[in-house]
């Protein structure tokens, strides 16, 4: 095939250049990640990580729990003198990462065969809880240089063979799905390596490949090259023990791939063609929104406002015959006639001006985060870099949310300033953490390894009280002391009365209809970030990412503001909470979606997973609520500023 016959056109060259920066910044090293290389017969670690749950032979995932891989229940050979943990980061210990070191001896360029690690014997519990383990599709992860340990496969679809990270611990009869389970006790462990610049001593880890079998020996053939052996099968009759004796090959080839991109083997798009048509789709129907949306108003605020000036010119003495005109005008606008009110304070202003300064936060750094990873710096290899900067990210701009949320509070005429400056950096994340604590508290009592440890939530929670709380007091100092940001029109003293709305207009109804539009924005690339963080795949398109981060700013922005002004058209002028609850129900969406989700891809038997998967979907939905809420909030904010600072108000 050609090549010319991929290349982009004239008008999606950007597009195309925006969404190869990743692979381009790939050339480079980043920090934390710089080479390793080995001399020949040199010693190359290999550690083990947790073992976690991927999809089952029928294609659903069956639990949402991990383990470490020296639970004693497994029975794994440990090195001597017992397994040591791995230094790792914040964010690879949130994510359920538990490093540890291994007995496996791995010497570069030095093939070795059959060589034995141990031999373990299984009793009727241990049996029962390692086969339970295989039915339910639990994966082994090894690290080797950095690399996971995966195994080829062939994408039907696209032709092309990629590495996927994990291999299964054992298997099922494909025959007879009711059958025994296989154990898999023999691994055959293929390193790839590179020359660099041909020398033979700078040997650098490119690509691991295991291949998982299952091999009953005997005293009599203890072969492992010898494939018409029977498989290990652990029995759980009563009284039952089966002894296993795990052994390993490793195998090293000499590989083409650079070092700087040995990744690309592992980062696999199923079907890529789903991006580009979510990502066109999604354009498509935000430039047609935006210019609906701004077609509307700019004609009608044009219309509206001229219309008002021109009444205003009016000599108030020669009135005769213009009250109809003027009574004409407000039938046709009414948005004018709210303009003693539009700016009263709300109900709740505390609260509310609470989740507007963490929403703040939220924007801020997520698109901090996404532009990082759009630039290659949160590198799969530094396993743990992105909930790392995540939790980095989030702490400093405790600053934005404090200033952020102190001017909104001081413009709404809100009193309890001490009590604004304190429920900042405390309401939201104390929501999030006891929410956070409490699903670790299942983790903890099933023993998943995903449990993050006691002396990790105190390092939490002294970032969160000795860095981010003063830092969000000291942006609320500041915002307070910052002027006031003032209305363009004054606000009478007795509210105006609000005329029945339109079915559409109510409450209920029009969120369900702004919240699925910036939901529609993101929904396929959403369905891809939760199939990585359930399936435990890598997740690396935040070229597409970015994109559709930048739609759904659009979108939710748009169509915020279009219900605000059909709302004041109405002369209903309580916009500040419509606004923000309306954008933020797109939240909503995504825990219903994520509850569909539940229902199709995963099978979930037990109580502490599903608990565990509502918990951590509806903690989600709830940061995307005040995310997306406070974009609603912060455009219709500027909106109404600008509508009624254009007219002229006696």
């Amino acid at each position: 095939m050609k090549s010319r016959s991929f290349a982009p056109s004239t008008a999606l060259s950007p597009l195309a250049a925006l969404l190869a920066l990743p692979h381009l910044t790939s050339a480079f090293y980043l920090p934390g990640v710089a080479p390793t290389s080995y001399k020949q017969h040199a010693n190359v670690p290999l550690y083990v990580n947790s073992i976690k749950p991927v999809a089952a032979q029928d294609a659903l995932l069956h639990s949402v729990m991990s383990y470490d891989y020296y639970n004693e229940r497994f029975r794994f050979c440990q090195p001597e003198g017992g397994p040591s943990y791995v230094s790792e980061s914040l964010g690879s210990i949130l994510f359920g990462d538990r490093i540890m070191t291994s007995p496996f001896e791995l010497h570069m360029g030095q093939n070795e065969t059959c060589k034995t690690l141990c031999t373990s014997t299984y009793d009727v519990p241990s049996a029962h809880f390692v086969n339970k383990r295989i039915m339910q599709g639990y994966a082994l992860n090894w690290l080797v240089d950095g690399l996971p340990a995966g195994q080829n496969l062939l994408d039907d679809l696209t032709g092309t063979t990629f590495y996927s990270p994990g291999f299964a611990m054992g298997s099922i009869s494909a025959t007879d799905p009711e059958g025994p389970t296989f154990f898999n006790n023999h691994y055959d462990i293929v390193v790839e390596y590179h020359k660099v610049s041909g020398r033979a001593d700078q040997l650098r880890v490119v690509g691991v490949i295991v291949q998982p079998s299952s091999r009953a020996y005997t005293k009599d053939n203890d072969d492992c090259n010898d494939n018409q052996m029977p498989p290990v099968v652990l029995s759980e009759e009563e009284g039952a023990e089966t002894p296993v004796t795990f052994t390993y090959s490793v195998y090293w080839t000499e590989s083409n791939t650079a070092w700087a991109t040995r990744w690309d083997k592992y980062l696999h798009v199923f079907d890529p063609k789903i991006h580009w048509f979510s990502l066109v789709n999604s354009a498509v129907v935000v430039i047609f929104l935006t210019v609906t949306v701004a077609s509307v108003l700019f004609r009608a605020l044009k219309k509206d406002i001229a219309r008002y000036n021109r009444l205003d010119q009016i000599n108030l003495d020669d009135l005769s015959g213009t009250s109809a005109l003027e009574d004409g005008v407000q039938e046709d606008s009414g948005w004018k006639l709210v303009h003693g009110d539009v700016f009263r304070t709300p109900s709740h202003p505390l609260l509310l001006s609470v989740f507007l300064g963490n929403g703040a936060q939220l924007f801020v750094m997520t698109g901090f985060t996404i532009c990082f990873a759009l630039l290659g710096f949160l590198s799969p290899s530094n396993r743990g870099s992105l909930g790392t900067i995540m939790v980095f990210l989030y702490t400093l701009l405790s600053f934005v949310g404090g200033y952020a949320s102190a001017r909104v509070y001081k413009s709404l005429n809100g009193e309890k300033w001490k009590l604004n400056i304190a429920l900042t950096p405390l309401l939201v994340p104390g929501i999030v953490f006891g929410t956070f604590f409490f699903l670790n508290l299942f983790l903890w009592a099933n023993g998943a390894a995903g449990a993050v440890p006691f002396t990790t939530m105190l390092v939490i929670i002294g970032i969160w009280f000795i860095i981010s709380v003063p830092l969000s007091v000291t942006g609320s100092w500041l915002g307070f002391r910052a002027p006031v940001i003032e209305p363009p029109v004054r606000t009478n003293q007795i509210p105006r009365q609000i005329p029945p709305s339109t079915t559409y207009l109510k409450p209920i109804p029009s969120m369900l209809l702004v919240g699925i539009l910036p939901f529609g924005a993101i929904f396929v690339e959403l369905y891809f970030i939760m199939s990585s963080i359930w399936f435990s795949k890598i997740y690396y398109m935040f070229g597409f990412l970015f994109l559709c981060y930048g739609l759904m700013i659009i979108t939710c922005a748009a169509v915020t503001v279009l219900m605000v002004y059909f709302l004041l058209c109405s002369e209903n002028y309580h916009w500040q909470w419509r606004a923000f609850l309306a954008a933020g129900m797109s939240a909503g969406y995504i825990f219903a979606n994520a509850l569909i989700y539940l229902i199709s891809k995963l099978s979930l038997g037990g109580l502490s997973g599903t608990v565990l998967y509502i918990g951590y979907s509806a903690l989600l939905s709830f940061l995307f609520f005040i995310l997306t809420g406070s974009i609603g909030f912060f455009a219709s904010w500027w909106f109404v500023q600008k509508i009624y600072g254009s007219i002229k108000i006696d």
